[in-house]
């Protein structure tokens, strides 16, 4: 990786550098296909030899990224064609919608909501590689524990009138009950047609067996990073929460559908685990 004064999150490096490894490790067709995250990241060769890209052991959770990018790619691309014209990712990490998709990102307002040293580094190497920041492009920086990124949000120029799709993936788990409910009542309270696509993930228990050694060793590398994991929910927990927080109407988009959806009929086995879920909130 190229030495900048910044460097990005753990999680979001490991995120984009599962998308790139579906590339390699997996066969086709490809769920999503992103060569610009591993651009962004850049590793040292020999990456793909790391314990946490292990082409067997993680592929099951690889499997989930890239599934919840597709869910969330498809959505977006839905939501363009009906009008909505802005786009709020709420723990962007290393998306790269912007990039891939800029026919459809380009017809909208793109926030990027993230911590300031992933951001700032993110932005140096989109210009690093020649993607520059388009106009349309928004980073947002939010030190989470010191402001408001409701309030940050607004000052980048987001209009609460007009339709918005609020993306947040992979943040639930380092949030208290009281962040999420509080997340979820400013999202609920967006202009009428808005729509949320927030992941949570499962307690232990309502996890698949074959997912659990997995997720054990996930929670202890979180605590040991002084990332600890915070929040679980019943996929009935989440929906009155929703609705609690003032959601006309919830759905729960669940592992099983998402591999109906993208994995049905593969020859190779891949499939998502089984901890993470999706709420659609409709405002």
């Amino acid at each position: 990786m190229n030495s900048n004064q910044k460097s990005p999150d753990n999680t979001a490096v490991r995120t984009a550098l599962w998308r790139a490894i579906h590339l390699e490790a997996d066969a086709p067709p490809f769920i999503i296909e992103d060569k610009v995250g591993l651009q962004l990241v850049a590793p040292a060769d020999g990456w793909q030899q790391r314990p946490d890209m292990h082409a067997d052991f993680t592929k099951r959770l690889r499997a989930s990224i890239v599934a919840r990018a597709r869910f969330i790619e498809d959505l977006a691309v839905e939501q363009s064609k009906k009008g909505i014209s802005q786009y709020v990712l709420l723990g962007a990490g290393l998306d790269t919608f912007a990039q891939r998709r800029s026919d459809l990102a380009s017809a909208m307002q793109l926030f990027e909501i993230d911590q300031p040293d992933t951001q700032e580094w993110k932005q140096q190497r989109l210009e690093e590689l020649g993607y520059g920041i388009p106009d349309w492009l928004h980073f947002v920086s939010v030190d989470f524990e010191k402001v408001s990124w409701w309030e940050e949000l607004i000052k980048a120029d987001f209009d609460t009138n007009k339709m918005a799709l609020v993306a947040c993936t992979g943040v639930t788990l380092y949030l208290t009950k009281d962040a999420i409910m509080d997340t979820l009542r400013k999202i609920a309270g967006l202009a009428a047609g808005s729509i949320l696509a927030m992941t949570f993930y499962l307690p232990l228990s309502l996890m698949d067996e074959a997912d659990q050694p997995l997720q054990l060793i996930a929670e202890k590398g979180a605590r040991e990073a002084g990332t600890p994991f915070l929040s679980f929910f019943s996929p009935d927990e989440v929906l009155a929460m929703a609705a609690e927080a003032g959601f006309k109407k919830s759905e729960i988009i669940s592992t099983r559908d998402l591999q109906q959806r993208y994995f049905a009929n593969r020859a190779d086995g891949l499939v998502p685990a089984s901890g993470e879920m999706f709420l659609i909130g409709y405002c």
